[in-house]
């Protein structure tokens, strides 16, 4: 998954997957805090494509917010996963003590961390990129260069059950 992704998500997609509302995806796109790296609107009747590593972001977003992180933390956090490599994005850990969010790379950090004697969450961002790739196979997709849609896996056993249904 990179910047030059062939296939998009639509906003209810990428709304299900992250398991956010359609009014804080769009809240969030307007105000530039995720904005959609496939294609943004270009206006009225135009739809927005996120990429699948823009939901994992959503979702980490999401997961931030219910905790109570200030949404400035939170756009630096945002800047950070944006810089980053997909395979780092896979092996980084994000650690909050409620008022800042960290990146450990390292045991040693973590354990750094907690020497304050501060409470801490963590969130796994390969363990949430796993969990969006997961959800994102069963729903659907469309293909940047042709704007074919692409059935989720759900979506085409759905079908070919009805299909099989009235063959038999």
């Amino acid at each position: 998954m990179s910047s030059g992704e062939t296939i998009g998500y639509r906003g209810p997609t990428a709304c299900a997957a992250a398991g956010i509302t359609y009014r804080q995806l769009d809240y969030w796109a307007r105000t530039g805090l995720v904005e959609p790296s496939v294609r943004p609107a270009y206006g009225s009747g135009t739809q927005r494509l996120y990429g699948a590593r823009d939901v994992v972001v959503l979702k980490i977003v999401k997961r931030l917010l219910d905790t109570g992180v200030s949404l400035q933390s939170i756009r630096t956090a945002v800047r950070h996963l944006s810089a980053s490599s997909s395979s780092d994005l896979q092996q980084m850990t994000l650690i909050c003590d409620g008022a800042t969010v960290y990146e450990c790379t390292s045991p040693d950090e973590l354990v750094e961390l907690l020497s304050g004697g501060q409470g801490i969450f963590g969130i796994s961002v390969g363990a949430v990129w796993r969990d969006v790739q997961g959800a994102l196979t069963q729903l659907h997709g469309e293909r940047v260069d042709t704007g074919e849609t692409l059935l989720g896996d759900s979506q085409s056993d759905e079908l070919a059950a009805r299909r099989r249904g009235r063959a038999g």
